[in-house]
């Protein structure tokens, strides 16, 4: 293991992400909330920090290799996580505990939405763009960006891009070039923000409402700057725009590259990920149509197509924006909603969940095995499109969907233990592994009242969801520590 390698680049990646502790200030200073302050201090801290885990290791060279790029992976999102708690410490316009602070740094950080605060309308513009701000760098993630800008100081960055980007299919690169896929999977993402900000603020929001809405919105985080969230505009322009918009952030965003670079709208329906996708949200809308229209829960059937459509799409998407409490919708839809967001989205999208293609492969292997019962002596392979995939890839799915079951199981006990009862417990953990946000029962709204003991297990299951388990787990094996 190269640890002096390793804490030179974590310094620098530090460093880099002091940075965007000023805009938030910049916002304080625009809007006058006496905010600026916290945020000030806060860049002076972490580029303090940044600059003491560098500087030691400042004449280090060396190249990372795949338990490196875990390591340093799995290292910045704490270090990064645990830096962001510092304006929610520091600022005295949110007196939050550092429980409470640590819970809604690492929310906003792994674009899961679930939050402890109230009382958003009434926070200073800079908390509410920082919160925002927090979900869309997480988007992405800011290690792809740095890998964008890692080669000009001469550091490789595909062990870093394998550990970061979600997916079982991780080798597949756009462009010949880490960095070059890096820098295009942020021009797509750069280009989506400012489609959607523009779109949200001539549908009516407010300019500084747009653009954090479209943070989250781009990040499929479900953070807002109001209370209500989506509910507060009562737009249904509003809402079809945060639909469109869910539904391209939640697509693979090499198939969004590969549509543009082919000039062709076919690339969608061609992606057998892509496809299945659309597919299951059209189901589940349907069905949440149908049933809010059976029973009259809304006053016309407008109003019910327009909360089913949002709600599916947000909730299925792992976002969590509300302009309903779905968990009071009737009979089975609170939990249907809660269940597709174990599926989630697209790999290599901003969406949590298990993933498309992993949930695609798992029915197909399912298939298969259905037929070998009927003809032992047959051979079938499993296929994604046209291509036979190797047994190698349906095995990390099922080691995948097993240690994300484990994982699940672990936390939801902590969470009994702590005294939460058997619906919140199930639906926090679901809601804060599969980043998604909002539960059902005492964390239907928000995570205030879940113990300290508690929210620290939530933490660790949102780490776990944004990390995709395994670049977690691995760090937990003998093995992995062996020279």
């Amino acid at each position: 293991m190269r640890y002096r390698g390793i804490l030179r680049i974590l310094g620098m990646l530090i460093g880099v992400f002091s940075f965007t502790l000023l805009p938030p200030a910049v916002v304080a200073l625009i809007y006058g909330d006496g905010g600026g302050l916290a945020f000030i201090a806060s860049f002076v801290i972490s580029l303090i920090i940044g600059f003491l885990v560098w500087n030691p290791q400042r004449h280090v060279r060396t190249d990372l290799k795949a338990r490196d790029g875990f390591l340093l992976t799995v290292l910045f999102w704490t270090v990064l996580g645990a830096v962001g708690t510092l304006p929610f410490i520091l600022t005295t316009e949110l007196p939050l505990s550092v429980t409470d602070a640590v819970f809604e740094s690492f929310s906003g950080l792994t674009t899961t939405g679930a939050t402890v605060i109230t009382g958003l309308d009434s926070l200073p513009h800079s908390i509410l763009f920082y919160r925002q701000q927090l979900q869309w760098f997480g988007g992405m993630g800011i290690i792809v960006l740095a890998v964008a800008i890692l080669p000009m100081l001469g550091i490789g960055g595909m062990q870093l891009y394998r550990a970061e980007m979600p997916g079982p299919l991780k080798d597949a690169k756009m462009t010949p070039r880490i960095a070059d896929t890096a820098k295009h999977l942020w021009f797509i993402y750069l280009f989506l923000t400012i489609a959607c900000a523009s779109a949200y603020a001539f549908a009516g929001m407010s300019w500084f409402d747009a653009i954090c809405h479209a943070f989250s919105t781009v990040a499929i985080g479900g953070f807002s700057t109001h209370d209500a969230s989506l509910g507060y505009f009562a737009s249904s322009q509003i809402n079809m725009i945060c639909v469109v918009f869910l539904l391209l952030s939640g697509v693979n965003f090499a198939v969004h590259y590969a549509a543009v670079t082919q000039r062709s709208l076919l690339m969608y329906w061609r992606d057998p990920e892509s496809k299945a996708f659309i597919v299951i949200l059209s189901v589940l809308m349907l069905v949440v149509f149908f049933t809010l229209l059976s029973h009259d829960v809304y006053s016309n059937t407008e109003q019910t197509f327009d909360q089913a459509l949002l709600q599916s799409v947000s909730i299925s998407t792992t976002a969590g924006f509300a302009t309903a409490d779905f968990s009071a919708w009737p009979v089975f839809l609170p939990l249907l909603l809660l269940f597709a967001s174990f599926i989630g989205g697209c790999a290599g999208s901003t969406a949590g969940g298990l993933k498309v293609i992993r949930v695609l492969l798992l029915y197909r292997q399912g298939i298969r095995e259905l037929n070998r019962l009927v003809h032992p002596k047959a051979v079938y392979s499993v296929k994604l499109g046209n291509r036979a995939l190797p047994n190698r890839v349906i095995e990390a799915i099922w080691g995948f969907f097993s240690a994300y079951a484990l994982v699940f199981v672990v936390v939801m006990l902590g969470l009994l233990a702590v005294g939460l009862d058997e619906v919140s417990a199930f639906s926090a953990t679901a809601a804060c592994l599969n980043n998604l946000g909002p539960g059902l029962g005492s964390v239907a709204a928000n995570y205030a009242d879940v113990p300290g003991l508690g929210k620290w297990f939530l933490v660790i299951a949102m780490l776990f969801g944004r990390l995709e388990v395994f670049t977690l787990l691995v760090l937990f094996t003998p093995t992995f520590w062996r020279s």
